[in-house]
């Protein structure tokens, strides 16, 4: 089995299929014949609404803790 994640809008996909993954990243899995596109699912990204504020609280935050990790690795 293999897989892939993609952003939906770079799939040519029938407006029927395309509207339920338009704006989010696709995991793409073959298995045998069988080909599945499914959401991926962010547990970051889904506790968004809870939180009062802007909505790009969790971003900024994501964010934040990646470009520590690249100073980390970088020193």
């Amino acid at each position: 089995m293999s897989s892939v994640i993609l952003q939906a809008e770079s799939l040519n996909l029938p407006e029927a299929f395309a509207f339920k993954v338009r704006g989010k990243k696709v995991e793409i899995t073959q298995s045998g014949d069988t080909i599945m596109i499914n959401p991926v699912k962010s547990s970051a990204v889904s506790m968004r609404g809870m939180f009062k504020g802007d909505g790009r609280v969790v971003d900024r935050f994501l964010e934040r803790k990646r470009l520590e990790k690249e100073l980390e690795y970088d020193s």
